[in-house]
C-alpha cells in the first residue's frame, strides 16, 4: 500500500521536523485523503476526491501560517482495519491535522475511533450510513455529502407518493446497505406502504441473478437498490437482462452519482428517479467548479468530489480565521460560519457533525432530451436541509443533550 506525499507549493516538497512547546503551530498544515482508488467505489470518489481536495488547497493560495501545505493519500481497499491502521499512523505519527473522504461506511467509523483517540478532525464525504452524525456521532466528525437519512427520505417519499408503495430491497450486506434498508423501509411504511423482503448481496459481487429472481418473485411494485457506485450499476444492467422493468416493477436508486449514469448511459438509465446533493449544471458556481474539475479529470464532478472540494475549502478557511491548527478552535469556526460555495449555497455544520444543505430529486433525461455531454438531469424539486435531512432531536447522538 502506497503513501503519495504531495507538496501543493511552487517550493515542491517540503519537509520540517521541529521541537519545543509550538510544534502543532510550527509544522506544516496537513491534510490526509483515505480513499477508494481501485473498487467499487473509486468512480465516486478515489482519484477525483484527491484532484478536488488539491483544487481546494491551490484556491486558498497553497500555504497556511507561511508553510506549504501537504497532502498524502492512500487506499483504505473499503476495509475497516486497513482504515484503522491507516488513520491511527497518519495521526499518531505523520502530524496528520484533518483526514477527509472515507470511502465506505465501516471504513469511515473504524476511522472515527482513531479521530476520537487523537482528537482531530475527520470529513466523511463518501461514507453515507445515517449512524455516522446518530449514534455513533463524534465531536471531532463532520459528515458533508448525504446520507442514507437524506436519500431515503428524498426519493423513498417521492416515490410513494406516486403510487409505488410495495417494495423489495437488493441490499449491500455491511453497515451502509443495511442503513439505506431501515431508513427507506421506514419512509414506506410511514406513509402506508409495505416492504415485502429483501436480498443481501457481498460488496462488489459480479453476479445479482438469485437476488433479481428473488425480487421478481415478490411482486413488489418497486426493488429498491440499496447499495452503491459498481454494484449499483451492475445490478441496473442485470436488471434489464432478467425484464424487471419489462415484467411491471421499477427500480429505485436510492443512491446514485452522476459518475453511475455516465456508465450506465441514458437508454439504460433514463426515467430512474434519483436524489444528489450537487449536480454540475445547476447554477452558475457549480458549472464553473465543474468545468475546472472537468478540465483536470476529463468528465464531470460526482456530488461526493463537489463535497470534498467544498469541505476542505471550509476547513482551510476556519484554521486560517482560528489562527491555529488546534482541533476545537477549528471545528468551532466550521460550525460557526455558513458553507457558501460551488456545492452548496445553504449549508450549516450542526452540532451532530451533519453538515444540512438543500438535496435536489432529478429525473434522469431520455437520450433525446440531453442536449450534450454529461447533460442527464431535470431538477423535479430542491429539497431544503432542515426537511432532507434527519431531525437532531430524533437521531440520537449522544453528544446532543
Amino acid at each position: 500500500m502506497k503513501s503519495i506525499v504531495t507538496s501543493l507549493s511552487a517550493a515542491g516538497l517540503f519537509a520540517a521536523v521541529w521541537a519545543g512547546p509550538a510544534l502543532a503551530q510550527q509544522t506544516p498544515l496537513k491534510i490526509g485523503v483515505l480513499t477508494d482508488f481501485q473498487s467499487v467505489y473509486s468512480d465516486i470518489g478515489g482519484a477525483g476526491n484527491v484532484e478536488a481536495t488539491k483544487m481546494a488547497i491551490e484556491e486558498f493560495g497553497g500555504s497556511m501560517f507561511g508553510k506549504p501545505i501537504e497532502l498524502v493519500t492512500a487506499d483504505a481497499l473499503n476495509k475497516a482495519d486497513v482504515a484503522a491502521t491507516i488513520t491511527r499512523k497518519w495521526y499518531e505519527a505523520e502530524n496528520v491535522d484533518m483526514i477527509i473522504d472515507m470511502p465506505t461506511s465501516a471504513t469511515a467509523l473504524a476511522g472515527m475511533e482513531m479521530s476520537k483517540q487523537f482528537e482531530k478532525i475527520m470529513i466523511v464525504t463518501d461514507a453515507a450510513s445515517s449512524d455516522i452524525t446518530g449514534k455513533s456521532c463524534s465531536p471531532y466528525t463532520l459528515h458533508w455529502t448525504y446520507d442514507t437519512y437524506a436519500n431515503a427520505h428524498t426519493v423513498g417519499s417521492a416515490i410513494v407518493k406516486n403510487g409505488g408503495d410495495t417494495w423489495f430491497f437488493i441490499t449491500a450486506d455491511y453497515v451502509f446497505g443495511h442503513s439505506i434498508e431501515r431508513d427507506t423501509g421506514d419512509v414506506v411504511r410511514a406513509a402506508g406502504g409495505k416492504v415485502l423482503g429483501s436480498a443481501r448481496h457481498p460488496l462488489n459481487t459480479p453476479d445479482f441473478s438469485s437476488f433479481l429472481l428473488q425480487a421478481q418473485s415478490s411482486k413488489a411494485k418497486i426493488v429498491g437498490l440499496a447499495n452503491g457506485g459498481g454494484d449499483t450499476i451492475n445490478a441496473i444492467k442485470q436488471a434489464a437482462e432478467f425484464g424487471i422493468v419489462a415484467g411491471g416493477q421499477n427500480l429505485a436508486g436510492i443512491v446514485m452519482f452522476i459518475s453511475d449514469i455516465h456508465s450506465l448511459g441514458l437508454k439504460l438509465a433514463q426515467g430512474l428517479i434519483i436524489t444528489e446533493a450537487y449536480y454540475w449544471d445547476l447554477n452558475d458556481r457549480s458549472r464553473a467548479f465543474g468545468k475546472r474539475f472537468f478540465e483536470r479529470m476529463k468528465r464531470m464532478p460526482t456530488m461526493n468530489q463537489a463535497a470534498t472540494y467544498s469541505a476542505t475549502l471550509h476547513y482551510l478557511n476556519a484554521v486560517k480565521a482560528a489562527e491555529t491548527k488546534e482541533t476545537k478552535q477549528v471545528l468551532a469556526k466550521m460550525r460557526a460560519t455558513p458553507v457558501r460555495d460551488a456545492f452548496t449555497d445553504n449549508g450549516v455544520v450542526r452540532e451532530d457533525g451533519r453538515m444540512v444543505h438543500s438535496m435536489f430529486l432529478f429525473e434522469v433525461k431520455k437520450p433525446e432530451e440531453s442536449k450534450a455531454p454529461w447533460d442527464y438531469y431535470k431538477v423535479l424539486a430542491e429539497v431544503p436541509g432542515d426537511q432532507a435531512f434527519r431531525p437532531l432531536k430524533d437521531g440520537g447522538c449522544p453528544l446532543i443533550k
